[in-house]
Formats: C-alpha cells, structure tokens, sequence
C-alpha cells in the first residue's frame, strides 16, 4: 500500500507522515529531505544553487545514507530545497529513487509536495495537508525559535509565503492537491486531532476500496 501525503511547508504533513506510517507498519520517506540534500551537496562542491547541472549530479550521486544530517531540518535548508526544486533535472533524478522506496513491503507513507499528482499518481491513498498561512508560519517559528532561531514571525510568514509561490508556480511538478485526494485542514488542530482525522480519512478510503 502506498499513502500519500502533501502539502505546503509548515502544514503538518511530515509529522502526520510519520505517525501513519508507524500506526500501520509502514516505512516513512520525508521526500522534501531529498532535495535539502541536494542543495547541501550542491554548497558543499562550491557549486551556485541557481546551477542546473551541479544540481542534478547531485542528484544522481546522493547518498540516501545522509539523509539523517541533522542541518537539513534547518529553515535555511528548506529555502535552499525550494531553489533546487524547480529544476526538472534534478526532480528527473530522484524520481526513482521515491518510487523504488514506495514499492517496499508491506507499504509506505510519503510526504512532499508532488507525491500524489507525479511521483505515485496511483497510490491507494492520498491526503492533501494544509493550514492557514499565518498558522503555518508561526509553527515554523515557535520550532525554530526552540532550536535557537532568532527570526522573527514576521520574517517566517514572508519565507512561508514565498516558499508557497515558488512551490505552486514552477514548472515541473508544482504543488497542488491531486484530483482524488482528500483535504485535511489543520489550521484549527493540534497534531493529535489531525492525526485522528487523517487515520480516519485513510480508513474511509480503504473501506471504499475493498
């Protein structure tokens, strides 16, 4: 079986992600990882985050291994993912890479942003999490501030909104919610309310199933 779950940055879809997969026995893959890694691998050669090339060998070349760094949960990590992203090359390569880790037995629970619409537009299940910008934002801001950010929530809900555009508005594979997902608004829910919903929603759609 594979779940699906997408959504823009700060919606709860990673924390879901990992709730489900350990309700159900399934293994997890935080996708958005792959692509903080990326622009990691990227600054590490010396290499210009806006160079397509650089991007995509590194791309090819990730070690999947190095995925539990922890610098890549930083918030400048995720702004330096969005800027990768949106080359088709680099979403090129890695798109086998998720699909082979969605395959496994007895299934596997995916989050990110295009998971449903182009990296398993078959999956059994599929769950489109989202919330209110300014909520978002300052869930970004009260984890970061944990870790010792110094941000202020101003500056995170003008990094979210920007994130946001540049999710929906690239090229290849922009962030949208796939046709037969479900939504599942968080903005009014804590992390276990949204889980009892999304464990709820993914019941529903077996049952539908058979």
């Amino acid at each position: 079986m594979i779940i699906a779950i997408d959504g823009p940055a700060a919606s709860g879809k990673g924390t879901l992600a990992k709730r489900i997969a350990a309700r159900f026995g399934f293994a997890c893959l935080d996708t958005g990882l792959l692509y903080r890694a990326v622009a990691r691998d990227v600054k590490r050669r010396g290499g210009s985050l806006e160079d397509e090339a650089c991007a995509a060998e590194a791309a090819r070349t990730l070690d999947f291994a190095s995925l539990d760094d922890p610098a890549l949960r930083s918030a400048s990590a995720g702004e330096a993912a969005s800027v990768v992203a949106k080359f088709p090359s680099v979403r090129r390569a890695l798109l086998d890479l998720q699909r082979r880790f969605a395959a496994q037995k007895p299934g596997a629970v995916l989050d990110g942003r295009d998971i449903g619409t182009v990296v398993c537009p078959d999956a059994d299940v599929k769950i489109f999490v989202t919330a209110d910008l300014e909520v978002r934002a300052r869930r970004r801001f009260e984890e970061m501030k944990a870790n010792g950010d110094t941000a202020t929530l101003e500056a995170f809900i003008e990094l979210i909104r920007q994130r946001d555009a540049r999710d929906m508005s690239r090229a290849d594979a922009p962030m949208r919610a796939a046709d037969d997902a479900d939504l599942l608004d968080t903005t009014d829910m804590d992390i276990e309310a949204a889980f009892e919903a999304a464990v709820e929603l993914i019941k529903r759609r077996i049952a539908r199933q058979g």
